[in-house]
C-alpha cells in the first residue's frame, strides 16, 4: 500500500511538471502564429531589375524619365507610393549625377525578401574586405519585380547588359566621353555603359560597370547582350 501510495504522489508530481513545462512554452510562443520562420516575415521589395525596358534605346527621357519607369514596374507590382524608387544610372558634364548618390542607403531586398546589399559602400566595394568578397549580385538574386530572372549568359536570348553610365565605384565618368547616351536622351549618339546582371561574361563580371554598348539604339542594345533594362532601388 504504501507503495502504491507513493508511486501515486510520484506520478502526481509528474503530471504538474508536465503541465508547467507545456504552459511555459506555450506563454513564450511568438505572436502571429505559423508562417513566420525564426527571421519573421519576409523584408518588403526595395531593388529590382525592369522586366521590361521602355523600349526607346538608351533614350529614357533623362533621370526622370528613367526613375518615372522604376516607379511605374514597382507600383504595379504593389510597391508604389510612398516608396520612392530611382534608377541607378550615373549623368556626365555639367552637375553630373553619380548613380552610387541616388539609391538611398540600403539595406536592399529583391521581390523574394533576399538580401542583395547592405549598403552603398558594401555593394561598391569600397572597403577592401567587401571588395574582396564580392556582392550578393547575380542571376539567381538580382530579380525583376515580377520574380523573374533577367537572361543571362548562355540564355536566347542574352539581356544581362543593364544600363549604368557608371564607373565601378558607382561615380560618373569624367573622360569627356559620352558613357550615358548623352545623359540618357539619346538613341543614337554615343554608348552607354554597362553592368552585367548575372555578374558573367567577356571577362569583366561587374553588375555595374563591365563594357560600353555597341550604341544607344534598341537594335545596338539588344546586339550588345541586353534590352535597356534597369536596375532600380527603392530610396525611402
Amino acid at each position: 500500500m504504501r507503495q502504491l501510495s507513493r508511486l501515486k504522489t510520484h506520478l502526481a508530481a509528474l503530471t504538474i511538471a508536465l503541465l508547467a513545462g507545456s504552459y511555459l512554452v506555450l506563454a513564450q510562443a511568438p505572436a502571429g502564429g505559423q508562417g513566420r520562420g525564426p527571421g519573421g516575415p519576409p523584408q518588403p521589395m526595395s531593388f529590382f531589375i525592369t522586366s521590361m525596358p521602355k523600349g526607346d534605346g538608351a533614350n529614357y527621357g533623362g533621370l526622370a524619365g528613367a526613375d518615372a519607369h522604376c516607379q511605374q514596374l514597382g507600383t504595379a507590382a504593389g510597391r508604389g507610393a510612398p516608396v520612392v524608387w530611382h534608377a541607378y544610372m550615373s549623368t556626365q558634364g555639367a552637375g553630373a549625377v553619380n548613380a552610387r548618390d541616388r539609391i538611398g542607403n540600403g539595406p536592399w531586398y529583391n521581390a523574394n525578401g533576399q538580401m542583395v546589399g547592405r549598403g552603398v559602400a558594401q555593394i561598391h566595394g569600397d572597403d577592401i574586405n567587401d571588395a574582396r568578397l564580392g556582392v550578393a549580385f547575380g542571376k539567381q538574386l538580382s530579380l525583376t519585380e515580377k520574380k523573374g530572372i533577367v537572361n543571362g549568359v548562355g540564355d536566347m536570348p542574352n539581356q544581362h547588359d543593364i544600363l549604368t553610365g557608371s564607373q565601378p565605384d558607382g561615380r560618373a565618368y569624367t573622360d569627356g566621353m559620352d558613357h550615358t547616351c548623352n545623359n540618357w536622351t539619346s538613341n543614337n549618339m554615343g554608348t552607354a555603359q554597362l553592368g552585367h546582371s548575372d555578374k558573367q561574361g567577356g571577362g569583366n563580371g561587374s553588375w555595374n560597370s563591365a563594357h560600353p554598348s555597341r550604341g544607344c539604339s534598341q537594335d545596338n542594345l539588344v546586339s550588345t547582350g541586353g534590352a535597356g533594362l534597369l536596375y532600380c532601388f527603392a530610396v525611402n
